[in-house]
């Protein structure tokens, strides 16, 4: 008996280890896999990029329904090594892979990139194609993989013989050493920045003194990481975009934007610069779209004269991380200016200066956990670690515009006895609610007092189309509605999209449309 126990037990262990012996022959030694796989996707887009630069990296999924363990003999781009996107399957980057292994009811992840050049191309733009193979013969699966590839003029800072990239010198910090950024001056025939193709700048494009860029209507103008324009003393830009009959192509819109054109990084703030005027150079703008910057424009400095040294008109500036249009002591006329979603502050004037806004609209919905500033701030001061700096705002005349957003006080002032502090609003809308009175005592904040708001409305809704997606177009009723006066649109009898200010006059920068497009 106790034999026939042993000889039992023997049995069932010797059974019991055939069956894990043949478990792990099924893991080690994988079946052919025969053309069924699946995937999550059949073909990538990869979206547009510009030539030479790289894409995004973009995923997909290769599954194997079945219950066993697969091998699949070859995984490689149908150009093999002269292809010009690249693979990597399970950590391993390369365009070609050997026995492919899929475990049993599992997947793999592929991911693919792509650094095409156009210069060979006859077409500013094209389709540039390859497939994935999964196996050969009748086996054989694909996945497409499709990129539009734009071409595009590189403006760069050169490197010496050393190989060092040129840079601009902005001063001097206390210690009388350099302050530098990466960058480079413009050449005489570089100037002219025209619709052909669009331009790609690295580091800051710089204007040189008494020196023109013109950008022509049409113009897009990409910027990488830490890029934009400086203009210094003397300098001036001129950009002439024009109004587009096209809503969705924006055909005569000037457009300063990322060079990352895939659809996730269209609205993703601080992706490159500012536009930069150093005291003394100048600007005429107008139907300019400038977005995803850290700061939208950057003006110091002005000449003391009455005509102002910027004039920015029907000019957007969205998604900025910091401040949207940002004045140190500067010289600023807006006509039809629309400033939407920033950081710090659509507007921000410090040390004081002149400035004067018509028809404009000022609306900032950013994220409230990461914004506790007001949309349009104004001081005539200027603290740094080391001094405060101090000078008259000379003027700061708000005509029939709106100051709104979602934090319960949009505007806010401050001012020290030693510099003038001038400041008008008139036929405005402006959210500044004081639940608490807070504000009641401050001379800055008298709302009665006619000589500094003018028929100004409070905390009423100016009910924008979708301010999501920076779309601050005004639908009636709102509180906007023929709230402006006939001397701002006397200045600016048009608004932003060409429509007369004739049966009613709107404050800020759109006339009220009566249903939502």
């Amino acid at each position: 008996m106790k034999n026939l126990l042993k000889c039992s037990l023997i049995s069932a262990f010797a059974g019991f280890g055939l069956l894990l012996l043949h478990s792990c022959r099924t893991d080690f030694e994988p079946s052919r896999s025969t053309g069924n796989l699946e995937f999550s996707r059949d073909t990538i887009f990869l979206d547009t990029v510009f030539s030479n630069i790289g894409s995004s990296t973009y995923s997909f999924k290769v599954y194997n329904r079945s219950n066993e363990l697969i091998s699949i003999p070859q995984v490689r781009l149908a150009q093999g090594e002269n292809s010009q996107y690249r693979l990597n399957i399970d950590g391993i980057p390369g365009k070609t892979f050997e026995n492919v292994e899929l475990p049993a009811k599992d997947s793999i992840y592929v991911f693919v990139e792509t650094t095409v050049d156009a210069s060979q191309q006859d077409e500013n733009q094209f389709l540039y194609t390859d497939q994935i193979l999964f196996d050969s013969g009748v086996y054989e699966q694909q996945v497409a993989l499709v990129t539009l590839i734009q071409d595009a003029i590189f403006l760069y800072p050169e490197r010496n013989a050393q190989g060092i990239k040129e840079t601009l010198t902005l001063g001097t910090d206390e210690d009388g050493n350099p302050i530098t950024i990466e960058g480079f001056i413009l050449e005489e025939d570089q100037l002219v920045w025209t619709n052909q193709k669009p331009y790609v700048i690295y580091g800051y494009a710089g204007v040189a003194g008494e020196q023109t860029l013109r950008i022509e209507a049409g113009a897009r103008i990409h910027f990488h990481e830490n890029s934009g324009i400086i203009l210094s003393n003397g300098a001036r830009l001129e950009a002439d975009g024009s109004l587009s009959q096209d809503p969705d192509r924006l055909e005569g819109e000037i457009i300063l934007e990322g060079d990352r054109l895939e659809p996730e990084f269209s609205a993703v703030p601080g992706q490159w610069g500012t536009l930069w005027f150093t005291p003394g150079s100048t600007a005429r703008m107008q139907h300019v779209t400038i977005k995803n910057n850290a700061i939208g424009i950057l003006a110091e400095g002005h000449s003391n004269t009455n005509t102002p040294d910027h004039y920015f008109k029907n000019i957007q500036i969205y998604n900025t991380a910091l401040v949207g249009l940002y004045g140190v002591n500067a010289s600023i006329l807006g006509e039809n200016l629309v400033i939407g979603n920033s950081g710090i502050s659509n507007f921000w004037a410090r040390q004081g200066g002149s400035y004067e806004f018509v028809h404009s609209t000022f609306a900032n919905y950013w994220n409230q956990s990461f914004r506790n500033t007001p949309s349009v701030q104004l001081a005539n001061f200027l603290e740094t670690e080391d001094e405060l700096l101090i000078a008259d705002l000379t003027k700061a005349q708000f005509t029939n515009c709106i100051i709104y957003g979602n934090a319960t006080r949009e505007l806010g002032l401050e001012a020290v006895d030693a510099a003038t502090f001038q400041y008008n609003f008139s036929n405005s809308l402006v959210r500044f609610e004081d639940p608490l009175d807070d504000f009641t005592a401050n001379p800055l904040y008298q709302f009665s007092n006619e000589t500094l708001f003018t028929d100004i409305l409070l905390n009423e809704d100016p009910n924008f189309e979708n301010t999501a997606l920076n779309n601050y177009k005004i639908i009636a009723p709102s509180a906007a509605r023929a709230l402006g006066n006939e001397s701002g649109a006397i200045q600016v009898p048009t608004d932003l999209l060409g429509i007369a200010r004739e049966e009613h006059i709107d404050s800020g920068a759109y006339q009220a449309t009566d249903n939502e497009n």
